[in-house]
């Protein structure tokens, strides 16, 4: 059920209205009343504030001050209940709407310069020829140096229409090139990837839940089903972190039958007690489905997964999700400024709440432990699947993550594939569409890690100093430095070989970059997809009705 706008603001006029209403029944004037219990601690605590602010034997920073008083209060809530001050609206704004002015970039930090890290496509940047791995030398000739990223991003965004003037430094350029770009009004996507992975199978990736990814489903689900007949879905919620409720449910509505249960709110007001049902008819109707998830999906993705688990919509496959289980409104406060609080647990449509971690029962050194399995309750799914509470969504079939090798981690960390990537765009205008990592590009990679005076430390590395450090202060043996010395050659032989040993993930880890640096995001998932164990596991599964069927039903077909 998607909700019209105006109830994002339901639970501020229900605080609102509830307080007014009780302090003028007198109900809270009791002395034993809690809301007089609040008043009193709100007198205390603005005392206590002008007080130390007046006579401290410093001069504060009230505002600074104010801001720790704040924290050190909701510290002691959980990590959602957050205050947002007038610095960081924007980034409310372009949380709920997932629009800003701007010129279509992402930026970061390479070997201590601003770097364009990726384009987004149709946008100023990426249709006037900035590429990815341009340094950004200055911007409406402000020079960047010294400038923190947040400063520099700053500068970036703006009213839309606007120009921007930018110098950039461009690899195998001997001068800087100069760029006269416009601010748009640009619009994230939520599903980042939508097309076929063999023959009727469909697969689309959403990467967040802003405003319009209900929209942007709708209309990925109807191009594909244009070009051919969807016999099976899969649905990429793997490290999306979530977003807003209600887009939450307009997205499961695409899938689930009309006048389904989808989620439901409870907090501490009766008036928090919602239940949210499906208003749709699917889009795909029966059509069989596959939803990935791992331990980053969070919030509105284990709302979704939720639901079409307890429904018995579709398999989920990948591995335990994230756990939040909390449902969060932001309040409008004075000066600008604003106040996310958590206000409900949501449960799906089992019944079931999947939090994680309750922050309402600390240990004593206050730290948070997650919910025993002794205390997790099961729950039914509609065909009578057992399902459990707390600890996040637990995928019918478990697929392991690959582990990534640590050279291979250790490229990612200083981007020596994204450098690489950057070269050869220099070199090339476009990649072939049968492009492939060959044996050549992948000895000239090495190469250029060797000029890069690439290096990297292990685990094992790491622990052996740590025994060098101990024996050197316990004045061990010599004979014990000749082992650690032996270990340590030992490790450099096997670093040595690594490269080679691990080729085939150093082809793939050069494949997306290059990828990405030609095409961008649709491209670089694209070139991943073959490499993708979730994405094979589930592309079986869909391929298998008898198999399907028994995850679905905990039966035999």
């Amino acid at each position: 059920m998607k909700l019209p706008r105006f109830q994002m603001r339901i639970p501020i006029a229900v605080v609102a209205v509830g307080l007014v209403a009780l302090v003028f029944s007198g109900w809270a004037l009791r002395p034993d009343g809690y809301l007089d219990r609040v008043f009193r601690s709100i007198d205390l605590l603005g005392k206590v504030y002008k007080e130390v602010s007046l006579n401290y034997v410093n001069q504060l920073n009230p505002e600074k001050f104010m801001r720790g008083g704040i924290n050190g209060m909701l510290n002691a809530l959980d990590p959602y209940t957050v205050f947002i001050g007038p610095e960081e609206a924007s980034d409310v704004d372009l949380m709920t709407s997932g629009k800003y002015g701007g010129i279509g970039i992402t930026i970061g930090v390479r070997d201590g310069s601003i770097t364009v890290i990726s384009l987004m496509e149709g946008y100023s940047a990426q249709r006037q020829g900035i590429r990815e791995g341009d340094r950004i030398l200055e911007i409406d000739s402000k020079t960047l140096k010294g400038m923190k990223i947040n400063e520099v991003r700053s500068l970036v965004r703006g009213e839309p229409g606007t120009e921007i003037h930018m110098k950039i430094q461009r690899a195998g350029e001997l001068r800087p090139i100069e760029f006269v770009l416009q601010r748009q009004e640009i619009q994230l996507r939520s599903v980042t990837y939508a097309g076929f992975i063999d023959d009727g199978i469909a697969y689309i990736r959403i990467e967040r839940f802003l405003r319009t990814a209900g929209d942007d489903l709708r209309k990925a689900i109807t191009e594909l089903s244009t070009k051919r007949k969807i016999r099976g879905v899969i649905v990429d919620l793997r490290d999306n972190p979530g977003g807003l409720l209600e887009v939450a449910v307009d997205i499961t509505e695409k899938f689930v039958p009309k006048g389904s249960i989808v989620v439901s709110t409870r907090g501490r007001a009766p008036e928090s007690e919602k239940r949210y049902t499906s208003n749709q008819d699917p889009m795909l109707g029966d059509v069989p489905m596959v939803v990935l998830v791992n331990h980053n999906s969070a919030s509105a993705s284990e709302i979704v997964a939720g639901a079409i688990q307890d429904l018995d919509r579709g398999v989920i496959l990948g591995t335990q999700t994230f756990g939040k289980g909390l449902v969060q409104t932001i309040m409008p406060l004075d000066y600008n400024a604003s106040l996310k609080i958590t206000t409900a647990r949501y449960y799906t449509p089992s019944g079931r709440c999947i939090q994680e971690l309750d922050y309402s029962n600390r240990n004593d050194d206050g730290a948070v432990e997650p919910v025993p399995d002794s205390l997790r309750k099961e729950f039914l799914t509609l065909a009578g699947r057992p399902v459990f509470s707390s600890g996040g969504i637990m995928p019918d079939t478990t697929v392991k993550e690959d582990q990534q090798s640590e050279l291979h981690a250790a490229l990612l960390q200083k981007a020596m594939f994204f450098k690489f990537a950057t070269e050869i765009r220099s070199r090339m205008t476009a990649l072939p569409p049968s492009f492939r990592v060959s044996d050549s590009l992948l000895s000239a990679f090495q190469r250029f890690l060797a000029n890069e005076k690439f290096s990297y430390e292990t685990a094992s590395e790491v622990k052996l100093k740590e025994l060098r450090e101990t024996a050197e202060k316990e004045k061990l043996d010599p004979a014990v430095f000749q082992e650690v010395r032996r270990l340590s050659e030992s490790i450099d032989h096997a670093k040595d070989g690594e490269f080679r040993s691990r080729a085939a993930e150093m082809r793939e880890g050069l494949l997306l970059a290059i990828s990405d640096q030609f095409g961008g995001d649709s491209l670089r998932i694209a070139a991943s997809l073959p490499f993708d164990r979730d994405i094979s596991v589930a592309r079986s599964l869909l391929e298998s009705n008898a198999a399907y069927k028994t995850l679905l039903t905990g039966r035999k077909k």
